[in-house]
């Protein structure tokens, strides 16, 4: 008769050595751990960060020539979004406002809300005073008068002969303005503050 038989777990009485489970080595898993949670927080607070910054300064890309020699086609400049949410409207800023649905321009702020603008012999003037524009390409060959009028300003191309602006299609509603140029910041060669300088000189034209 055959008999059948289990073999017997080997166990140290029976001098073979008892096998455990190892444990995990939460010394080597803890760093880990630890660095991926701190990727993650940093990952998200960089996120919000932008975020905030993107509420605040908007990126524009200079596309024609209408603001030589100040602005270059193919630099990119840096806007204040908020520079006029409370007001803070300076003639000699460079302003970014929407021309239509599809296109943004470039120009400089000339005129307030009630301000009366006079182009002749090459000079502008505002409210009968001649302005200091060191900043432009040649003097303006046209010639106009213009009263701008409330909720709206007056924009000019620092190249004026060869510049679409306020003295070709009239004004800019202030809803339209999106913000004030801070920095060209690109092409790193080219990066500058853009300054607004005072550009009404003290005596008045009689």
């Amino acid at each position: 008769m055959d008999y059948l038989y289990s073999t017997p777990n080997p166990s140290p009485e029976m001098g073979e050595p008892a096998v455990e489970p190892q444990p995990v080595n939460s010394n080597f898993h803890a760093p880990v751990v630890a660095f991926l949670i701190e990727l993650i927080q940093t990952l998200v607070l960089a996120g919000i960060l932008y975020g905030m910054i993107d509420v605040v300064i908007a990126r524009v890309r200079v596309e024609n020539i209408s603001m030589k020699p100040t602005l270059e086609p193919g630099e990119f400049l840096l806007v204040n979004k908020f520079a006029y949410k409370t007001g803070g409207l300076n003639r000699g800023d460079i302003v970014i406002f929407h021309y239509n649905s599809t296109e943004d321009y470039i120009k400089r702020l000339i005129g307030l809300p009630g301000d009366r603008i006079e182009i002749q012999k090459g000079k502008v003037k505002v409210n009968d005073t001649i302005l200091d524009e060191p900043y432009i390409a040649a003097p303006p060959s046209y010639t106009g008068v213009w009263d701008v009028p409330a909720g709206s300003v007056f924009v000019l191309g620092d190249n004026r002969n060869s510049s679409s602006d306020s003295h070709s299609w009239g004004f800019v509603p202030l809803e339209k303005v999106v913000g004030k140029a801070l920095a060209v910041y690109w092409p790193f060669k080219d990066a500058k503050i853009l300054t607004h300088p005072t550009i009404v000189n003290a005596s008045s034209v009689k």
